[in-house]
């Protein structure tokens, strides 16, 4: 009788994540039902994005390693849900990140932190509950950016697609000196207003706010050179 190989919990990498072709194909789907609600993009671009600003958040805490590629992980995995319905797209995305990494043979251990980051990343029904969850909330949040726009026709933008395509440029900067954490924003405001912006994204900067004292920062706005705490 041949002996019985058990295979325990395997280091499963962002890489590995990103190269997963049933990942990239939900991810797709996801961006598809985004786009014909009339949604910006929330495809590979933008998950790739949050991934990239959470694992910066994170790096600037000088936590491991290890748990920063969680972090990355969960930012690249947190829209996923979307492929099923916008409304509650966090709690889909949780059992969508779970069956996925469970079946890449992922520690549960690993898993858990990631699926409470990405169930609590919207500001409608989510609050950060970590590290991880405040890095992944303030990521998401500040991806707004001119190319999310996904709608071809500009006379029939609605105001997320104009505040959006007014932006020009988005950048999340530390400041470890000062405990600082600074959302800088450039918007061409011939194509949206600064008080357009807050209309649309208050209830989110509220909740940077919140992620941000989470981690022991201030959080910070700075739009076109006027500088708000």
């Amino acid at each position: 009788m041949e002996p019985v190989t058990v295979v325990g919990p395997q280091i499963i990498t962002l890489k590995e994540v990103k190269s997963n072709p049933k990942v990239r194909k939900l991810i797709d789907g996801a961006n598809e039902v985004m786009k014909s609600m009339g949604y910006t993009e929330h495809g590979h671009r933008h998950v790739g994005i949050v991934a990239g600003i959470t694992g910066y958040i994170l790096e600037k805490m000088h936590v491991p390693a290890r748990e920063v590629e969680l972090g990355q992980i969960a930012g690249y995995l947190h829209d996923i849900g979307n492929v099923i319905n916008r409304v509650n797209h966090p709690l889909h995305g949780g059992v969508i990140a779970w069956t996925i990494l469970n079946e890449m043979g992922m520690d549960a251990a690993e898993i858990a932190p990631i699926l409470g980051a990405i169930g609590n990343h919207e500001e409608m029904t989510g609050i950060p509950i970590s590290t991880m969850s405040a890095a992944l909330i303030i990521a998401d949040k500040s991806d707004v950016h001119f190319s999310r726009v996904q709608n071809p026709i500009k006379e029939s933008f609605d105001i997320h697609d104009r505040v959006n395509f007014a932006v020009q440029k988005s950048r999340v900067d530390m400041k470890t000196d000062t405990n600082t954490l600074e959302l800088l924003l450039e918007i061409d405001t011939t194509q949206a207003s600064v008080m357009e912006y807050f209309e649309i994204f208050l209830s989110r900067m509220v909740m940077c706010r919140k992620s941000a004292e989470i981690i022991g920062y201030k959080f910070a706005l700075n739009v076109n050179g006027t500088y708000m705490e």
